[in-house]
């Protein structure tokens, strides 16, 4: 079933929301926590390791249960419920949202079309984690026989921007490898990327959901040319 079709801007709680802005919008800060002591407190949320503080944003009670009320009037945990369970809700593309299956470790099944497609991301995952461990440890090599010693991300949108994110995040963990990153189909930008690689030591990750994205394939057959 897909997702309820509704722009939230329509609705009424949206038009509350409006009206709750324009009251607050004006409020210094520091007189929010003068006036609450508790506002800290009161508007952050811990789950496990996660902590939610959005106290330092203006605002009210008002603003907060109107911003449930907008939840409810779109449907939103419906909307939740479809994405964990498999619902085709990506309509441009008629399929399901599956990136929530590569991060669950319930042990719960994930069901499209009734098939449980846990098995399948599971072993992929641990093809992935194979794989990694081979590039790492040397035992996978280059065509010549060298190992490993530069990767190359090639993306765009969120096919870039992710694996950045996580190089960035986890650079304290870094290891012998060195992570380059293509978006931008400028051929000067390309150049001084590939700059100082060696094709023998050097791998290349393409990165697209459909693979039909024009400047991820301009680049990957540019530097198909490179090696």
């Amino acid at each position: 079933m897909p997702l309820k079709n509704q722009n939230p801007t329509k609705t009424n709680s949206w038009k509350e929301l409006q009206q709750s802005y324009q009251k607050v919008r004006g409020i210094d800060m520091k007189k929010m926590f003068l006036d609450d002591p508790k506002r800290k407190e009161k508007y952050t949320i811990k789950y496990n390791d996660f902590t939610v503080d959005f106290s330092k944003n203006r605002i009210d009670d008002a603003a907060l249960g109107q911003l449930f009320e907008l939840a409810e009037e779109v449907d939103l945990k419906d909307g939740i419920q479809k994405m964990f369970t498999g619902d085709f809700i990506n309509v441009t593309e008629n399929r399901a949202v599956l990136h929530t299956a590569l991060r669950n470790k319930s042990g719960n099944p994930v069901s499209v079309n009734n098939k449980n497609i846990m098995p399948e991301v599971e072993a992929s995952l641990q093809k992935m984690k194979s794989f990694s461990e081979d590039v790492i440890s040397g035992k996978f090599k280059g065509y010549s026989g060298k190992k490993i010693t530069d990767i190359v991300n090639i993306g765009i949108g969120g096919s870039d921007l992710g694996p950045k994110m996580v190089v960035e995040a986890l650079k304290y963990y870094k290891n012998h490898l060195k992570a380059h990153f293509i978006s931008n189909i400028d051929g000067d930008y390309l150049a001084e990327t590939l700059q100082g690689l060696n094709p023998e030591t050097t791998l290349f990750i393409i990165v697209s959901k459909t693979f039909t994205t024009q400047e991820t394939l301009t680049n990957a057959e540019t530097v198909k040319k490179w090696f």
